[in-house]
């Protein structure tokens, strides 16, 4: 299963920890290195991952990881990744045909949620999103999450600011090529997200969730959210 993984943003919210978010250190692991691995866990095995902000040193530390742990890592560079999150997905057009999962350089998981997504590989068209139904996760930075309205596993709504929700974004996908001309039709009328492209395919009924039913998943985006995923993996540890 191939994997499309976006780590191309700045992270300024985290500059206090490193300058290049992807490289945080999180119990001894990088970031990027906690979402392969989890993704390798679930089954996916040649990885493809969108830089940009200090590319080179993502990149260098991709092609390490990528030796070590004897695992397929193309690296695509956005130089436009200063723009939303769909224009880093769209550099990923020519190297994917679907299915694929797509999942966010800095949202560490319990690899459960994307075996769920890979199960569901050979009866999906347009995109399957894991979604959490827990409105109460301590995790969720609600100033900052992406929140979903769903209706019998379809979504209706998407985005940060909605007011009508009942789960929210994992950031966690299962993708067909379908996206990329969502995202195309999205960003032709001004909006350059990931998630405008989400509306486009909602509107074509080709945008579907499943429950990711309690398991762990954080958005590592500042430092609390740091904290709480470090003392997480630590009780894993201790127990």
């Amino acid at each position: 299963m191939k994997c499309l993984i976006i780590a191309a943003g700045k992270g300024s919210r985290l500059r206090s920890l490193s300058e290049v978010k992807p490289l945080i250190s999180l119990k001894s692991k990088s970031l990027i290195e906690r979402v392969i691995g989890s993704a390798v866990e679930a089954g996916a095995d040649d990885f493809y991952v969108v830089v940009g902000y200090k590319a080179s040193f993502v990149r260098a530390h991709l092609e390490e990881l990528s030796r070590l742990k004897k695992v397929s890592i193309t690296v695509i560079e956005n130089e436009e990744w200063e723009r939303a999150n769909g224009i880093s997905v769209l550099k990923a057009k020519p190297y994917l045909n679907g299915p694929f999962l797509l999942m966010m350089g800095d949202h560490i998981f319990d690899a459960e949620i994307a075996r769920l997504l890979i199960c569901k590989s050979l009866d999906n068209d347009g995109v399957l999103l894991a979604v959490d139904e827990d409105l109460g996760n301590s995790f969720i930075d609600m100033e900052d999450v992406t929140r979903v309205l769903v209706q019998e596993n379809r979504i209706q709504k998407i985005g940060k600011g909605i007011k009508d929700y009942n789960c929210f974004d994992t950031g966690i996908f299962l993708c067909g090529s379908e996206l990329f001309t969502a995202i195309e039709h999205s960003s032709i009328n001004g909006d350059d997200s990931l998630s405008g492209g989400i509306r486009f395919l909602a509107k074509q009924g080709q945008a579907r969730t499943i429950s990711i039913n309690g398991l762990f998943w954080c958005d590592i985006d500042d430092p609390k959210n740091f904290k709480q995923a470090q003392d997480y993996l630590s009780n894993l540890t201790e127990n």
